[in-house]
């Protein structure tokens, strides 16, 4: 019998929520996307005003369910809806933000409860310079949150890429999965 499994995609606006999601869905992404206003309008055209959702078909023909949440404070009502009986947080930081520690803070502090009890994993984007020592200094920043420092530098565009996050993401719920236990 086939299992459904649930994942969130967190992170600031830009960060590679909903690119991340199309790469990795086997479906046609339902988006949530109204024209950017403020200060969001300097990143993007668009932005996810309540959700991004794809399908991810296994080959064992379980199927992982991928959820975006929309990047802007404003609408943080829909991160409680769309984490309930997920498995874990998928938080996608860029690597040219302004301050990525300041971001991992925010959200961390957003969603702890839930990461608490689920699993947490980072891939960072637009990295193109600086990735190891961004990485080093954002794994740092999760030790002394008191979580797992499982961070990458990835390309929200790469279907390898934001597959190798999600089973990052797999392992750290059950670090036998995949693995022939003795």
């Amino acid at each position: 019998m086939a299992t459904t499994y649930k994942l969130v995609f967190a992170g600031p606006v830009g960060a590679g929520k909903t690119t991340a999601i199309q790469s990795l869905s086997d479906i046609e992404v339902v988006r949530t996307e109204a024209s950017a206003s403020d200060d969001v309008k300097q990143l993007k055209k668009t932005t996810t005003v309540a959700m991004d959702y794809g399908l991810m078909k296994l080959a064992s023909g379980d199927q992982v369910r991928l959820y975006g949440t929309p990047g802007q404070k404003r609408f943080d009502f829909m991160w409680d809806i769309l984490t309930e009986n997920a498995l874990g947080l998928v938080l996608m930081l860029r690597g040219n933000a302004a301050d990525p520690v300041a971001d991992l803070h925010t959200y961390v502090k957003e969603f702890r409860d839930f990461i608490d009890r689920t699993s947490l994993v980072v891939g960072i984007t637009h990295a193109d310079q600086g990735g190891y020592q961004m990485r080093r200094l954002i794994a740092a920043e999760m030790e002394k949150l008191g979580l797992p420092p499982c961070v990458m530098d990835t390309d929200a565009r790469e279907r390898a890429h934001m597959a190798k996050l999600v089973k990052a993401l797999i392992y750290g719920i059950d670090p036998f999965n995949g693995s022939e236990q003795a």
